[in-house]
């Protein structure tokens, strides 16, 4: 109970904002910063903005806007009207009219009564949830804020449900006013990092846990520890998959798309274009070669297999080939190229495991 003049002024202000939370002088979004700021000052003076009767005694028959209403007129009016203004009053004169709205009902402090009926309706909502009957439990839970709007276990619970129903746009909003309300709610921090990991927020997510982690105290609870580690995780993967993905970006390649090595590769490397038409200098007219039954095979081989066509291109026997030929040398021995172990394997690779009994073909010069 107020018992001097600054309690009972303090709840006369705890009513001013309540009330202006339902006559339309506050938007249905400040809900949340006044509860707050109820509490914060019910606690700072040692009263209770919920206790009817000691709201009651404290403003009487006029609230604290009526009685500034007045204040305001008196300063106003100058000293002779002032003094009527307040003979008037003190001779029980009509005074302004009292508030619409009995003190502690419908102001965004609930009623004892209230509180119950809120109460009531959490347990349905939990009783949905059991039963997996998300959107029954979402609509119980809203019935309960509507009642009890500064309410962080209704806030997170209800958040909690959008998560089950895949809302996690909601979940995230519900999660993140209860973590506001009441930070010490850890649930809500734990609703919180879930919502934000779903919507792909894995940084956001592991802030989250790790708040939860220091208001549970004591490093934190399994399941809370637990998020906070799959969320780090995941901020991890995809720090490395960013890094892979410069990396690749920056090495490039030769070849075709992603560094490929293809066959126009393999032709340049000999002097050839591969568009028909043979080369100067005695250069192979590749269009042709490509339509002899066995090349194209051998082709197809090669085409199939990337690793192959890339140890191929970097083989030093091979370039070392390339580049007598290019300077007009004329066609290499192809019996002392097949002599090369790596060079033969791969040959065999090409032909699809084919021709290991026989000579290698024979090239003229």
């Amino acid at each position: 109970m107020a018992t001097t003049s600054k309690q009972r002024l303090a709840l006369a202000i705890c009513d001013f904002l309540s009330t202006s939370l339902t006559d339309g002088t506050l938007q249905a979004e400040d809900k949340d910063e006044i509860e707050i700021a109820i509490n914060c000052i019910g606690g700072a003076f040692g009263v209770d903005p919920s206790d009817k009767e000691a709201v009651s005694q404290a403003i009487g028959s006029q609230n604290l806007l009526q009685i500034y209403s007045v204040y305001e007129k008196l300063k106003n009016s100058g000293g002779a009207a002032a003094s009527k203004s307040t003979s008037s009053s003190s001779a029980g004169g009509p005074a302004a009219p009292p508030s619409s709205t009995p003190a502690g009902s419908s102001k965004g402090v609930p009623t004892e009564e209230q509180k119950k009926q809120a109460e009531a309706l959490k347990s349905k909502g939990n009783a949905a949830m059991a039963q997996k009957d998300y959107a029954t439990a979402i609509d119980f839970y809203t019935q309960a804020l509507d009642i009890n709007p500064g309410n962080a276990v209704y806030l997170s619970n209800r958040a909690a449900a959008y998560s089950a129903n895949r809302d996690h746009a909601s979940a995230k909003t519900d999660a993140e006013a209860a973590v506001a309300l009441d930070p010490q709610y850890t649930k809500a921090w734990s609703r919180l990092g879930l919502a934000r990991f779903a919507l792909g927020d894995a940084k956001g997510s592991m802030e989250a846990y790790q708040k939860g982690i220091e208001y549970e105290g004591n490093g934190g609870s399994e399941a809370m520890k637990k998020g906070f580690e799959t969320a780090k995780r995941r901020v991890e993967e995809l720090a490395a998959e960013e890094a892979d993905a410069a990396a690749a970006t920056s090495r490039g390649g030769p070849g075709g798309a992603g560094g490929t090595p293809s066959l126009a590769d393999l032709a340049g490397m000999f002097g050839g274009g591969g568009r028909g038409g043979g080369g100067g200098g005695g250069m192979p007219d590749f269009s042709a070669i490509m339509n002899n039954p066995m090349f194209a095979s051998m082709a197809q081989n090669l085409m199939s297999n990337p690793d192959t066509m890339a140890n191929l291109m970097n083989n030093p026997r091979l370039r070392e080939m390339a580049n007598q030929f290019g300077s007009g040398g004329g066609l290499p021995d192809i019996g002392s190229l097949m002599s090369d172990p790596s060079i033969a394997e791969m040959a065999r690779n090409m032909m699809g495991g084919a021709g290991r009994g026989g000579g290698a073909p024979g090239a003229g010069n």
